[in-house]
């Protein structure tokens, strides 16, 4: 399992949305989505993330299909993408999240997914990349 970031808040859109439109995607994190499904291995996306897509929705940052795209995706047990539950574990791998590494809260519980699950983020965020975690962009 990897962890996809939750970068919905950014003026640009990746991320699970950008891999069912195949767009903005680095050639290396599409690569790596492409190795994950041919070989049936899941990669999560944390349940923060559904929360910022409806935000940028209401914002108009992101089309209104967007929602439904991605829980339609996360419904397909076929489909690479899984959600991740936040849960109290999850909470308690934050604290090995430095604050000052990445210092947005959702971008902490996404990172502290990772960290739990001890997997890579695919983010394009340059404060995540820069963290001691392991990344993929």
């Amino acid at each position: 399992m990897k962890i996809f970031d939750d970068c919905w808040r950014c003026r640009y859109s990746h991320g699970p949305l950008a891999f069912i439109r195949r767009q903005q995607l680095s050639s290396a994190a599409e690569a790596f989505i492409n190795e994950a499904a041919t070989a049936r291995r899941k990669i999560a996306i944390s349940s923060i993330s559904l929360a910022e897509v409806v935000y940028l929705i209401e914002k108009d940052r992101l089309p209104p299909s967007a929602y439904e795209e991605l829980t339609q995706a996360l419904a397909d047990p076929e489909h690479v993408f899984t959600e991740a539950a936040f849960t109290a574990a999850i909470v308690q791998a934050m604290r090995q999240v430095p604050r000052a590494e990445v210092p947005d809260m959702p971008d902490r519980m996404v990172a502290a997914t990772a960290v739990y699950f001890d997997v890579p983020v695919i983010s394009r965020d340059g404060r995540i990349r820069a963290a001691s975690l392991k990344t993929v962009w």
